[in-house]
């Protein structure tokens, strides 16, 4: 199994090129996605989690409250890493699951995993390529205030929190730039599928 890599900075271009990517043919895994499904109600993770921190962070319906939980945990290094321990394990597991269903049929499917916080917390090691979707800080700060409607402070906030764009090259095996127009950010995002399927293909 052939895995890439996917990731980018808030409003870089990152949902574009994964859904590119999904149109070409690609087996798209959004950990975002999994991430809510590990502590869905009637989980073990939401039953860690309540554990931990208590049942203020479940809804009346017992789902998860997260404005609650995040309240928790943001202020408190030491409660974001409990956290952190019970939910990156469970994300993990499930992501390797879905990878392996997705190449039951088809063992040289490109599988991409599309992760924001790959360079802050997933790290590169179980990746065969990573491809880093970047745009300059301006163009990410106008997407988020004009096309999102964020506030400036907000905004300039969300991107500051995150890796920079230095690190998130350092990594990278290959990089898109979706600073121009869109049909750019798909020509480039077609010429990386190609070349990425057949390494899937010879993978096998």
């Amino acid at each position: 199994m052939f895995v890439t890599g996917l990731t980018g900075g808030i409003a870089a271009g990152k949902t574009v090129v994964a859904g590119r990517f999904a149109e070409r043919g690609a087996a798209v895994i959004d950990a975002d996605r999994l991430a809510r499904e590990v502590v869905e109600p009637g989980t073990p993770g939401l039953a860690a989690i309540a554990e931990r921190f208590g049942t203020g962070i479940l809804r009346s319906d017992g789902s998860l409250d997260r404005p609650a939980l995040g309240a928790l945990v943001f202020s408190d290094p030491a409660a974001r890493k409990d956290l952190e321990a019970i939910t990156h394990p469970a994300v993990q597991e499930l992501s390797q699951r879905r990878m392996r269903e997705a190449v039951s049929e088809d063992p040289g499917r490109l599988v991409v995993y599309d992760v924001p916080l790959l360079v802050e917390a997933r790290g590169v090691g179980e990746f065969d390529f990573v491809v880093v979707v970047q745009a300059p800080r301006e163009i990410r700060l106008e997407r988020l205030t004009a096309l999102r409607g964020m506030d400036a402070q907000e905004a300039e906030r969300r991107i500051d929190s995150q890796a920079t764009d230095a690190q998130r090259a350092a990594v990278a095996d290959a990089i898109v730039d979706s600073s121009g127009s869109l049909e750019s950010t798909l020509a480039q995002t077609d010429r990386l599928y190609d070349d990425l399927s057949l390494r899937a293909r010879s993978h096998t």
